[in-house]
């Protein structure tokens, strides 16, 4: 007489299942920080220190009006947008029309050009700041918005280049010689083609310009010495005092000021992983 064994399926873990489950590892990793910054900008400076991951037990919002209704913070906003938006629209024009040259005119010592402006990838901008603080000098531009967007343009056409020339090569070649029998030049086929086509790169340069001129702090604490062009990143230093630092208002101070480049980056989502995913894979 045979016993029947009863069998239980095994739970399956599927590749779908197990991406999610990465993905929702990495959001916890990025989103844990923000929400403790977030509510512990509503906290005093002595529930901070007891208890600062957990809801605040009084919320205090006089931290975030204490610093909106002040003008220094919109100073500094103001002087962070100036420095932000010209250099993401200096580094874009520029790299798009490097970019493009090199995908569409051919000439000696193409490559080697595109290679020279490629090692710029390979050497962060801090181990520049010296030489390039005497150089700002000696042109006169310390203490003025264009010793902090000049570098940073600099900085940021290597890898702004990288992105359009991978991003361009891989747009129907056929356009560029339909529109050059056409009698269409250069420039035209540039600026009326090329251009609309490339919203999702456009976007997605643009945003790694933006987020990165609006967080830079090492250059603009080397050029600038007045506090009335002073950007975010150099305002915190209000809160810091000789024995103390107020954390509670400078947790409250990044929420504010990261919220411009956090909204930026959710309107333009869509074209950044289209842009990003450019050319990925080949049909």
């Amino acid at each position: 007489m045979t016993r029947s064994r009863k069998t239980y399926a095994r739970p399956v873990l599927t590749p779908s299942v197990l991406r999610y489950a990465i993905l929702f590892v990495i959001a916890g990793f990025v989103l844990i920080p923000l929400v403790a910054t977030v509510l512990g900008g509503f906290k005093t400076l002595g529930e901070l220190r007891v208890h600062p991951f957990g809801l605040p037990e009084q919320w205090q919002w006089i931290n975030y009006w204490q610093i909106i209704s002040g003008n220094r913070y919109w100073q500094l906003m103001f002087n962070s947008l100036v420095v932000a938006v010209f250099t993401v629209a200096m580094t874009v024009i520029a790299s798009a029309m490097a970019a493009f040259v090199f995908v569409h005119v051919k000439f000696f010592g193409r490559e080697f050009i595109l290679n020279y402006l490629l090692l710029g990838l390979l050497f962060p901008s801090a181990t520049a700041i010296l030489p390039l603080f005497i150089k700002v000098r000696d042109l006169g531009m310390l203490d003025t918005y264009q010793g902090v967007i000049l570098p940073q343009v600099a900085f940021g056409l290597a890898s702004s280049i990288l992105l359009f020339r991978n991003y361009f090569r891989h747009l129907p070649s056929e356009l560029f010689e339909a529109a050059l029998m056409d009698g269409c030049g250069y420039f035209r086929f540039f600026w009326h083609i090329m251009l609309p086509l490339s919203r999702p790169i456009l976007a997605t340069v643009g945003v790694i310009v933006f987020v990165h001129s609006w967080n830079g702090y090492l250059l603009p604490l080397v050029v600038f010495n007045r506090e009335a062009i002073y950007t975010w990143p150099l305002g915190i230093m209000a809160y810091q005092g000789e024995y103390s630092t107020d954390w509670h208002l400078v947790l409250a101070f990044i929420s504010l000021t990261i919220l411009p480049a956090v909204l930026i980056f959710f309107a333009a989502q869509r074209h950044i992983v289209e842009g990003l995913t450019s050319g990925s894979v080949k049909g």
